[in-house]
């Protein structure tokens, strides 16, 4: 074996010194050694700093210290004219793409499960003129159903080219627009409808036959349902006293001559424009409202994060536009004349689960440039890869790691390693389209391990960014030049934020060597508080002597001498133990979830025990071979239940624990492993798979009093 190993060391290290020779003397040349060190020397100065000495001083990006953005295109000051501005500087251009469906078929599992599988052709795109066109018309035929300005509309529908025209019209006309998850249940629903008393629902066949159709015997004032797919509803299934529309239908009529004259009651910057229904996390969904102002002013400070953006950009549009990440997203797209394909977090890939086995998935067809995702769909790509990785001959598994780490030492450095990205990341990059030069995480912290692989391995930057419904989604975006881990970077030129003592949970704005605490934003992107819900409102959002709103967010931060932010805590997540520990839960997840064995964690604690606990969905393909060199034989399910098995999950905790620096009494001790995967369809995590505590909570509650000692 030795032997083996120092042949091993004699072939391989000729190898690895021709890398970084050849790099060094061919691919970076001297103009390029100059941009690293003046990328370098950007990534190191100072980005933010408080307006004054005083601890606990508001933040400020240094190039809006005197005063906070607004807007972004002169004049453009409201969303419907921020759209007219696009139309007509790229009128021509392509603005949205589908994927044509060609086939599908049902597809049997040796657990005799049955999956649909699609195959799907190219892209199809409507130019700004056309989506203009269908907006208009869409709007006017609204107006001719007697839908008048002012009048709420409810969208429940998946993410799609439809949803973004329905957006568009609603913002023209100025109909403010219900947003509500494709995901969530019946109750959510109905609360959300009732709630906002939208007469309106536009949704898509598959939802109006499926959750709509039960849901809609308790809503109490919608009368007109606009469902997007061309096909025809069977209306006699349906209650009476509503009307059912096909969206079609609803725009051939506004094309009609005698509706020509239903002109669009434009909104002005103080309007309400959306009424955002959270995912409910912790309950039932709350809707927050969002002026067009708040919104021009999110997106101006986004959008200043994202160097280059323009015509020659292609953004793939897979996650909820019900969620602010997305949304604020495409219309930011827009915005700057890119074109935007549509995609599912099902056909995203070619490994996808819905995509037939040797046909293309979307991004390899779309090739797109920028990419936005939720953490858990990135650790999702990290474990996948590193788990083919794991699969290699010694020898290819050993050079990857070689050029790895030293990919991850140049970056350090400020450099690149072409000869790598040639050689051994080209594949991994494919798996995306091979063209993506920026990616922004939203939603939930991304864990340093993961975003240290995307930027290796696919080449670009990972932006993390750093926003709640509440502020439209800005808050702060790290900078593309910035490959540090772990930060969220400084405030958006829209925002500013300042950190609030938070003494029982031991943070203050005097803590050394950093200040931490809650984080507080303020800007005109903070929203005007939480529909029909005075007291919330008034719990979470304040207004200053001089006119300015701001919000708590309910995170901890801690603010670095350069003045960016990481977050470090959240006050819902503390849990105080029996001998008065406090655990944050978020913390230990976010520790242990780099574990290859596990694919998601929830740690849970009861202030009248010693001890954390955890709910665990491991690694199928890991767990299986550990099972198999056990011996330990039966289905997936009988894997997951077996005791032996559960051990082998808490000794990867344990040993995950030591690496990360856990405190003792914040590793889990007894652990319940789920044969299912946490989705939102499930209802355990929200549609930005954040967990659901409550919902988790009941659906483990034997497991929790099993593993607490009851009986």
């Amino acid at each position: 074996m030795k032997l083996k190993l120092n042949v091993l060391t004699i072939v391989l290290l000729p190898i690895y010194l021709l890398i970084t020779i050849y790099s060094a003397l061919i691919f970076i040349p001297w103009y390029f050694l100059t941009n690293a060190k003046k990328k370098n020397a950007m990534a190191k100065r100072v980005k933010a700093k408080p307006i004054s000495d005083k601890p606990g001083s508001p933040y400020r990006a240094v190039t809006h210290f005197d005063s906070l953005a607004v807007i972004d295109i002169p004049g453009a000051d409201t969303l419907d004219k921020l759209f007219d501005h696009t139309v007509s500087k790229f009128g021509k251009k392509e603005c949205l793409g589908t994927r044509e469906l060609l086939s599908e078929e049902d597809e049997i599992q040796s657990d005799g499960k049955v999956f649909k599988k699609v195959i799907l052709g190219n892209y199809k795109w409507m130019s700004y003129l056309d989506v203009n066109c269908r907006v208009s018309n869409f709007g006017r035929g609204l107006t001719a159903l007697g839908l008048k300005a002012k009048t709420t509309v409810a969208i429940f529908c998946e993410t799609r080219a439809e949803w973004m025209i329905s957006a568009q019209t609603c913002f023209r006309y100025n109909f403010p627009l219900v947003t509500l998850y494709a995901t969530l249940g019946e109750e959510a629903v109905v609360h959300g409808l009732n709630e906002s008393e939208a007469s309106y629902v536009i949704t898509s066949a598959e939802l109006l036959e499926t959750k709509l159709k039960t849901a809609l015997l308790n809503v109490n004032s919608v009368k007109h349902i606009i469902y997007v797919d061309n096909k025809t509803i069977n209306k006699a299934e349906y209650p009476e006293g509503f009307e059912i529309h096909s969206m079609q239908s609803v725009e051939e009529l506004g094309s009609k001559p005698e509706n020509a004259s239903n002109t669009p009651n434009r909104p002005t910057p103080s309007d309400l424009a959306i009424v955002m229904y959270t995912s409910g996390s912790t309950g039932l969904p709350k809707g927050v409202m969002i002026h067009h102002c708040n919104l021009i002013a999110g997106m101006t400070g986004q959008c200043e994060r994202i160097p280059g953006l323009g015509p020659k950009d292609t953004y793939i549009g897979y996650l909820p536009l019900a969620h602010v990440l997305e949304l604020t997203a495409e219309i930011s797209c827009f915005t700057y004349g890119c074109r935007i394909g549509y995609s599912s977090p099902l056909t995203l890939s070619d490994q996808s689960s819905k995509i037939k086995k040797g046909t293309k998935g979307d991004c390899t067809v779309l090739k797109p440039t920028l990419m936005a995702a939720v953490p858990e769909i990135m650790d999702r790509i990290y474990k996948n890869v590193m788990s083919k990785v794991q699969e290699m001959s010694y020898i290819q598994r050993t050079l990857f790691k070689i050029g790895y780490a030293y990919k991850i030492e140049q970056i350090k450095k400020g450099y690149d390693a072409p000869l790598c990205n040639l050689i051994l990341f080209k594949k991994v990059k494919a798996l995306l389209g091979g063209n993506i030069r920026l990616m922004l995480s939203g939603g939930a912290p991304l864990s340093a391990q993961t975003q240290r692989f995307m930027n290796v391995c696919f080449c670009c930057p990972v932006g993390q960014g750093y926003g709640l419904t509440e502020t439209c989604g800005a808050g702060t975006v790290t900078e593309a030049t910035d490959y540090t881990t772990g930060r969220v970077g400084a405030p958006l030129i829209c925002c500013e934020i300042k950190l609030k003592d938070w003494q029982e949970g031991g943070y203050t704005v005097h803590d050394k060597p950093n200040p931490r605490g809650e984080v507080v934003i303020g800007g005109q992107n903070i929203t005007m508080g939480y529909f029909k819900n005075e007291e919330k409102t008034a719990e979470d959002y304040y207004v200053d002597e001089n006119g300015q709103r701001w919000f708590y967010t309910g995170d901890i931060g801690e603010f670095h001498p350069d003045g960016c932010l990481q977050i470090i805590d959240r006050k819902k997540d503390l849990v105080k133990l029996q001998a008065g520990e406090y655990v944050s839960l978020g913390k230990v997840e976010a520790a242990l979830k780099s574990s290859p064995l596990i694919d998601n964690i929830c740690a849970f604690a009861k202030s009248d025990q010693s001890y954390v606990i955890s709910f665990v969905v491991p690694n199928q393909n890991r767990l299986s071979l550990i099972a198999q060199k056990k011996g330990i034989e039966g289905s997936w399910v009988d894997i997951c239940n077996n005791p032996d098995m559960e051990a082998e999950i808490l000794k990867e905790i344990r040993e995950a624990a030591a690496t990360t620096k856990l405190e003792r009494f914040e590793i889990p001790t007894k652990v319940c492993l789920s044969p299912e995967p946490w989705t939102p369809e499930t209802g355990l995590v929200t549609d930005a798979f954040k967990l659901k505590r409550k919902e988790l909570k009941n659906h483990y509650l034997k497991d929790i009093e099993r593993m607490y000692g009851g009986k």
